[in-house]
């Protein structure tokens, strides 16, 4: 299966392409990109597959393949707010009313930017499931956010917001940021200035090129089954109290993840357009990283130290990755824990700073103090300040998991005695 694996890695981090070539080998892997930068310098960078999952004959997956990234959105759609507070525009421990009167319906009156970010407003679900095409229109969301009654008393207990967190982010953003969409200001601010291909919202020219008979630059998703693990090998099976929580179509965790009723098609061109934060993102492992990296001030140097492969040094920031976006204050408020323990949708003890998921049970990283987001059925992108490092894979082969894939983790696992 080696042969389906490009890309190269520096000295030392052998074992991560190793797991990554067994992913194929082993867990079903179809069409996946992993990069991980240490210190301003790529150490990783492998890519591998089919840019379709379902179809073996489709073009093979390149170095600027990009795909969606699922939640792992919600870390790129975080730094947004934490921007405009390092800016003086937007201050966390205000009241979302204080941007979106109408927000403060329905006893929402002291319901904090804050909580918002760490999962903690208790707006997890909505009455009824929108229409992809409410879902889409950037209006239905908000505005049934703002009417509803909070599930619980806000910010006394946690819920992850699958769905809600990025209609809820994207109309503080929308009011604070003077009129301009949260996908846009990532882009304007963000995105185009560090050369990263990180999208939420494709544009419209990526699109076109997507067309059929044009260059495949973003891959087709699909779910797929994961293989059964091999005979002898460790089965890990969730609790029954998940089990029945994902069943039941009346519980918080099951409205939380329907609250787009049917699923769009992810592979939609006006899916791909629309801009949800919660989501939708589109980007390379290459730009994710480089992402993580840009949070923390490592930057994503011109020297890749791996031998880079095609194209490498010329997308994912690498020639202009140096600028730092948080302030060391600002790294701070991003991953200091705001809530864990149990979560009253994942059913699980989960830990969140604001904005991101924090190294923990239900989602390893490299250790304390990494922080970023998964998306469920396998994208990671996060950074480890203390080892300088940042890492970023993607995926088109959906499978079922949600806050920790097996694929990740073997990665995550062995990346881990790397560092350490």
């Amino acid at each position: 299966m080696t042969e389906v694996v490009q890309g190269t890695v520096a000295d030392g981090y052998e074992a991560v392409r190793d797991a990554f070539i067994r992913n194929f080998e082993e867990r079903g892997e179809r069409g996946a990109a992993l990069t991980v930068h240490r210190h301003g310098r790529t150490v990783v960078d492998l890519w591998g597959g089919t840019t379709d999952p379902a179809d073996p004959e489709a073009p093979p997956w390149t170095a600027d393949t990009a795909v969606v990234i699922r939640s792992a959105t919600k870390g790129l759609a975080a730094a947004v707010p934490h921007l405009l507070h390092q800016r003086g525009q937007l201050d966390l421990d205000a009241p979302v009313g204080t941007y979106w009167p109408q927000f403060k319906a329905a006893g929402k009156e002291r319901v904090l930017v804050r909580h918002l970010l760490s999962h903690r407003a208790g707006l997890p679900a909505l009455p009824e499931p929108l229409t992809p095409e409410q879902a889409l229109d950037g209006v239905t969301g908000p505005r049934t956010l703002a009417a509803q009654a909070p599930a619980w008393q806000p910010g006394t207990a946690h819920g992850y917001h699958a769905h809600t967190y990025g209609w809820l982010l994207a109309e503080l953003v929308g009011r604070a940021s003077g009129g301009r969409s949260l996908g846009r200001w990532f882009a304007e601010e963000i995105a185009t200035p560090l050369g990263l291909d990180l999208w939420i919202g494709l544009p419209p020219h990526l699109a076109a090129a997507d067309a059929p008979g044009g260059t495949q630059r973003v891959a087709r998703v699909a779910e797929m089954t994961a293989p059964a693990p091999e005979p002898g090998a460790l089965r890990l099976r969730p609790k029954r109290a998940v089990t029945d929580a994902y069943a039941d179509p009346r519980s918080l965790t099951r409205r939380a993840f329907d609250a787009l009723t049917p699923r769009p098609d992810e592979n939609d061109p006006a899916y791909r357009a629309a801009e949800l934060p919660a989501a939708n993102g589109i980007g390379t492992a290459r730009s994710l990283s480089a992402f993580y990296a840009a949070l923390i001030g490592t930057g994503a140097g011109t020297d890749t130290g791996a031998g880079a492969g095609a194209g490498a040094g010329t997308r994912a920031g690498v020639s202009r990755g140096a600028r730092r976006l948080f302030t060391p204050a600002t790294l701070t408020q991003a991953r200091s824990e705001e809530s864990g323990g149990p979560d009253r949708v994942l059913i699980v003890n989960t830990s969140f700073g604001l904005g991101y998921m924090l190294h923990g049970s239900a989602c390893p990283l490299l250790g304390p103090g990494s922080f970023g987001h998964p998306g469920r059925g396998g994208s990671l992108g996060f950074a480890d300040p203390e080892s300088g490092t940042s890492f970023g894979y993607v995926t088109n082969t959906l499978h079922r998991s949600v806050t920790s894939d097996p694929r990740t983790q073997a990665l995550v696992r062995t990346l881990r005695t790397v560092v350490r």
